[in-house]
This record gives structure tokens, C-alpha cells and sequence, in this order.
């Protein structure tokens, strides 16, 4: 019975072509691994790759990535619109076919172990893995960021599940997780004014009492000459796509602004697509398991 993985491992680093590009070729040269897809952004600095394959070949590709990233990404030298902490800043593990969550659990443990053990990077687990309540959410852990990690790893509440309370010089800390599939979402305003971006954010994050389920942040894209409320949806079930949409729209409208368009980052379910296509296109009595013909094939 073969068992299915995914791996998203996000980088510190959307702007330098030629780490990007090895980064690309490392897991498309893997054997028993297939990438579903690259994704960069100069204006985050940030870069993601969406792998799938069975447990074992997942983890190894994802470890030579976590390699080479720690030699030939600076973070001293980093700077970009989205928070980050470590030249490989996350590597959450997903369950998709014939394997459980805690499986996805253990093998998140054993990787975030071989990192800090083989690379001297420490590593902190979250979401399913987390080892407390206050590390189930990555915002709390990667706060303060890069540049203020290397003091707050040293208190006693923030000692890293794996390696000692020093970052490493150059590559950071780096977060591991068994979680289940999200959908990375952003909306672009026609506003160069971040502080509108990070007040809708404010308004629609689970945080701060508004939908459950969703993080947010506001970002400047200073290369777009606009601004980006970045969300990570974690569960699309509890809070479609498209009222997140119509709600940061009509939080706009308050300072005269409107949105631009929205992005999909990386891999996201179909359902959550289709959830918000039979909205946009006021489909009744709609039923995706029955009339969505690849549902059925």
C-alpha cells in the first residue's frame, strides 16, 4: 500500500537565480519524489517547493535541500516583505494518501532531529508536532524574527525542541510540522499605505478575533508599488476563500481603496477552488462530488 507524503519546504531567499534555481534542481533530481511546484517572489524573498512522494524519499530530499540552503543562504545578509527566521525558515509534512497524522508526527520529529544534529541549525516543532500550546502556532515561534532569535532562544520558554539555545550564525532556526493542508492566500490593494494592509490583517485574523482558522499580515510589494494582506487559511472548511475575499473588500472600501486581484501560492485542494467558484457564480443546489467530472473519474 503506498504511502504519500507531501513537503513544503519555504526558503529565505526569492531573488538570487542561481541558489534558486539548485534549490529547484536538487528536488526535481530526486529519485521517488515528484515537485508539484516552484514558487518565488522578489518582493517576499521567499521561496517554496511542493513535493509529494512516499515518507522515506521525502525526507531525504527535503534534507539536502535544508543543506544546501544552510550553506548558501545568509540571513545576515536577508531581507525581505515576509516574516522569516532561518535560511530554511518552515518544512511542514502533510498526510495524503495511506498514512496517518501521527505518522506525519514522528517523521517530523526525526527530521527536525537530523537537522539540528547534522547541520547545527536548531529547530523548533509546531502545528500537530508542537511540543506545547504555545508553539502549535508558527507566529509565535518565528517572532521577533532572524534578527531578534539569537536572544530569545536563550530563555528558558524558548529552548528549541532539537539543538542547543544558539542560532546558527548564519542559517537561523528553522520550524518543522506535521499539519494538514492550507491554502496560501493573498490579496493585492491598489495602496502603496502598508499600514491599511496590516489593519485589514488586523480585522480578519483568528488572532485578533476575526475568522477562525486564518493568519494574517499585511505586506508592502515595493517592486508592485502596492501593498498585500499575505494570509495562510489552515483549514478552507471553517473559512472559505471567498468571504475572506468580500470581507477585505469591504474593509478597503473604508479608505477608498480597492482590490487589485488575488493570488494562490503554491499547491491548494480543489475543493477549497470550487467552493468559491459555485459562490462567484451563484450555483444552486451544487454538488462537487457528483458534477465535478474529475470527482467522478
Amino acid at each position: 500500500m503506498t504511502q504519500l507524503v507531501q513537503c513544503i519546504p519555504n526558503f529565505s531567499e526569492g531573488r538570487n537565480i542561481e541558489v534558486i534555481n539548485r534549490l529547484k534542481q536538487i528536488a526535481e533530481e530526486a529519485r521517488g519524489v515528484t515537485v508539484l511546484d516552484v514558487t518565488s517572489d522578489e518582493d517576499h524573498n521567499r521561496m517554496s517547493i511542493a513535493m509529494l512522494g512516499a515518507p522515506d524519499k521525502i525526507a531525504e530530499v527535503a534534507f539536502s535541500l535544508v543543506k544546501y540552503a544552510t550553506k548558501h543562504i545568509n540571513m545576515q545578509e536577508h531581507s525581505g516583505a515576509h516574516p522569516r527566521m532561518g535560511a530554511t525558515d518552515v518544512v511542514p509534512f502533510v498526510p495524503v494518501k495511506n498514512i496517518s497524522m501521527e505518522a506525519c508526527i514522528q517523521l517530523s520529529k526525526t527530521f527536525a532531529e537530523r537537522v539540528s544534529e547534522e547541520l547545527n541549525v536548531p529547530t523548533f516543532l509546531y502545528e500537530h508536532s508542537a511540543s506545547s500550546a504555545e508553539r502549535k502556532n508558527l507566529s509565535h515561534i518565528r517572532h521577533g524574527q532572524f534578527e531578534k532569535m539569537a536572544d530569545k532562544i536563550k530563555k528558558d520558554e524558548w529552548k528549541p525542541d532539537y539543538g542547543e539555545q544558539r542560532i546558527h550564525p548564519t542559517a537561523g532556526v528553522t520550524a518543522v510540522a506535521a499539519r494538514m493542508p492550507l491554502v496560501a492566500f493573498n490579496v493585492n490593494l491598489n495602496t502603496p499605505n502598508v499600514e491599511i494592509a496590516k489593519s485589514i490583517a488586523k480585522i480578519i485574523r483568528e488572532s485578533n478575533g476575526g475568522f477562525k482558522d486564518c493568519k494574517a499580515i499585511g505586506l508592502k510589494l515595493a517592486e508592485r508599488h502596492m501593498t498585500q494582506v499575505s494570509m495562510d487559511i489552515v483549514n478552507y472548511e471553517v473559512i472559505p476563500l471567498y468571504r475572506v475575499l468580500e470581507t477585505i473588500r469591504m474593509e478597503a472600501r473604508r479608505y477608498g481603496v480597492d482590490v487589485l486581484g488575488a493570488e494562490v501560492h503554491g499547491i491548494a485542494p480543489a475543493q477549497a477552488l470550487i467552493d468559491s467558484a459555485a459562490y462567484y457564480m451563484q450555483l444552486e443546489d451544487f454538488n462537487a462530488e457528483k458534477q465535478v467530472l474529475e470527482n467522478r473519474v
